[in-house]
Parts: structure tokens; sequence; C-alpha cells
């Protein structure tokens, strides 16, 4: 079957996770992507473990999960920067790539004629994504940026943690990195962008994303509401700020979450808990007057809920049309009958580790499916194979530069 980006080449100079992410997903897309490593030791991912990928006796190999978290489909080689040969054939590498991705402290790869303004002097055409922490420009661009440190900067966790006048009040970080996993997202979404134009008029652009930008620009309705209003929100834990009750509630074997949407809602959802006359009293009737009287009602939901377990009350407000679920673990995820059905694990063959189980990509096309057959390599695996076919060195050439440690 045809596949969106069949024929792109993309040259992925990044490491660690936002970069990464976004070049997975163009790999997801049918490019032929490329990631450059340094020798012996390659992405920073690849040594964060345990845990670490199994082999078919059960013992550890050498990579680590969170790297194959963000590389599958790719083609690896190495290439050592710091020796003049290998800057040269970085260079020629570039010149046949359509995308070249980075995310190098700003300007540091001039130093090896990496730059965009040298490369898109001979190569007009590629379209060159820059990922930082902070852009190309302005009073932290020479700042390094991490995932946890633009989720305080940027606001994020502002917003997210318990309220400061509850147990446990005080600001969190998410879960995963989102900062950076919405680069990447943002990044490709960039570089997409900037191929259509490219196949419109045949001019490639330099694409330069910041982590800060991407978690600025995804605080959404909180953002907005703040230039609204003046007023900066805060945290409501598991509670939502505007819809009331719209968070997690304790049942008596565990929690699970309820999001009464509207009134009508609300009223379907007194039934369940026995409160009728809750639907006309004018302190809970109408969404407004929730929000405004929630110090009084949530403890009244969450005393009638603590009496029975988890499955009971979803099962009885589920009934009722009222939006509910449980609060999996990552066990119970990748149990649950929906993620299954949706096929949401690969089984993907590994030189290594006999077979890897990854997370597929969410995206389904109807034309152009997408297709994930290749593993994240290992370090090094393609180098000749690039090498021959971007540029045309023999397997004697090849070995020369094995020799002296450029690749």
């Amino acid at each position: 079957m045809p596949r969106i980006l069949d024929g792109i080449r993309v040259l992925d100079f990044s490491r660690v996770l936002a970069g990464p992410w976004a070049t997975q997903m163009l790999a997801d897309f049918g490019a032929e992507v490329v990631k450059v490593e340094r020798p012996s030791l390659g992405d920073d991912t690849r040594h964060w473990g345990p845990p670490w990928v199994k082999d078919p006796q059960g013992r550890d190999t050498a990579e680590a999960a969170y790297y194959l978290a963000a590389n599958r489909g790719k083609k690896s080689i190495t290439l050592d920067l710091k020796k003049p040969e290998g800057q040269a054939i970085a260079r020629e590498l570039a010149a046949k790539a359509d995308v070249f991705v980075e995310n190098y402290k700003v300007g540091d790869l001039a130093r090896f004629g990496l730059d965009y303004a040298t490369l898109a002097a001979k190569h007009p055409g590629l379209v060159y994504c820059s990922i930082t922490g902070f852009g190309q420009d302005g009073p932290y661009s020479d700042r390094p940026g991490y995932d946890f440190i633009v989720q305080g900067i940027g606001g994020l966790m502002s917003i997210t943690g318990e309220r400061d006048d509850q147990p446990g009040g005080g600001p969190q970080k998410v879960g995963v990195a989102v900062s950076d996993l919405m680069t990447g997202v943002f990044s490709s979404n960039a570089i997409m962008a900037a191929l259509f134009h490219r196949e419109r008029t045949g001019q490639g652009q330099h694409i330069d994303m910041a982590l800060l930008d991407v978690q600025v620009a995804m605080l959404a309705n909180m953002a907005t509401g703040y230039l609204a209003s003046g007023v900066a929100p805060v945290r409501f834990g598991n509670a939502h700020q505007s819809i009331v009750p719209y968070q997690v509630f304790k049942a008596s074997d565990g929690h699970f979450v309820v999001t009464v949407g509207n009134d009508r809602q609300f009223a379907h959802f007194c039934d369940v808990l026995g409160t009728p006359e809750w639907k006309t009293d004018p302190r809970f009737a109408t969404n407004p007057a929730r929000v405004t009287h929630r110090d009084v009602l949530v403890p009244e939901i969450a005393k009638r809920v603590a009496l029975k377990p988890v499955a009971h009350w979803l099962e009885a407000i589920e009934r009722f049309g009222v939006p509910c679920g449980p609060i999996n673990d990552l066990g119970q995820v990748f149990a649950d009958p929906q993620v299954r059905h949706r096929q949401m694990v690969l089984n993907v063959p590994h030189a290594d580790a006999g077979e890897v189980r990854l997370v597929a990509s969410p995206m389904k096309f109807s034309a152009t499916p997408v297709v994930c057959d290749r593993a994240p390599p290992r370090l090094g695996e393609h180098t000749d194979e690039v090498l021959r076919d971007w540029i045309g060195r023999d397997t004697a050439a090849v070995q020369r530069l094995r020799g002296s440690g450029i690749v």
C-alpha cells in the first residue's frame, strides 16, 4: 500500500525525546528516517534503564525500554562529528535529505557546517527543523531545555496538582514528559506543512521549535481564560475549575472518574445517587450554581459514593448515560477490551530480543495505513546500508571509516 511520505528522506540528528518523537511520527508516515548517533554511545536514552528489553531467555539486553518508546521504524548510523571527515560525510548525507532534524544547542552545528544557512545555500529545498528548550533567540535561548523545567516555567505546574488547602497540595509535574511529547507532535506537523509548501514552491525553510513555546500554547483554555480575565487559574487537583461534579471520587474499594458535562447529566447522576431533590435545589440545579457551592455538594456526593464498590458505580452511572470511567494502571490499560480492539500494541521482530512489544501509532488512515514492521534500531545497525545507498560508499570505504573511528 502507498504511504504518505514514501520517498521522503529524513536525517535525524536529535536525541532523547522531543526530536525522536517527531521523527518517529514521520517514520510512521513512511519516511526513511536515518538516526545519526555517536559511535559507541548513541542516543542518551539507550542507557536510561532499567527497565531493559529482555532476550528470548529472559536476560536483560543493552536496549532500554525508554529508547524503544521514540525510535520505531528508523535506521541507525554512527558518525563522529568531532572529526572533519565525519562532518564532511554528514554534509553529504544532508545534501541527499529532504528533512533535517536537530536538537543541539543554539548555533552548535554551525561549527560543523551543519547549520541551516550553510546547508540551504547548496540545498534550498531542505526542510530543517531545530528543536530547543527556548528557541533560537531571546534571553533564554542559551539555556538547556528540560521538560520538567519547562513545565514549571510555562505554567503547567501552576494548574497541576492538588489545591494548596488540601492534603498533598502543591505543584506537580505531569506523569510523562508532556512538553517534550507535544513539541514532537507540533514539530512533525510543522515539518509536514513545510513539505507541503515545498511541494508547491520548491522552497525549503527553517523551522524553529521551542519547548517553552509549545508549553504556553498547549495551556489552551487556561491561557485564554487568563488573557480574558486577568486572573491566573489555580490548581484544582482532580477536579475541574468550571464544571461540577467533574472529578475523581473514592468508592469503597478504589477510585473512579465522573464527568457531569451538563445539567441533564447531573439530573441522571442524582437518580443514580438516590438524591432526586438535588435536581431542583437552587444550589445545585445549574452548573454555575454547582461551581459556586462545590464545597457543599462534593462532600455530599463523596459520602454516598464511598459506600459501594467501583464496579457498582460504573455500571449504574453508565446505565443512566453519565460519562464515567475507571482509573487503570498500565496492566489494566493493555488488557482493556477497547485498547485491544484498537490494536494499540505492536509485536515487532528484534535482533537481540527476538521480538519487542511496542505501543502502536494512534493514527488510523483508510487509504494509507500506518505500517510499522521495523523495531527501534540497534546502535549503528544500518551504517553500511545508508552510506552505500545515500552517498555511494562501498564496503571497503565503510570498513576504512570504521577502522578510523569515524563511524
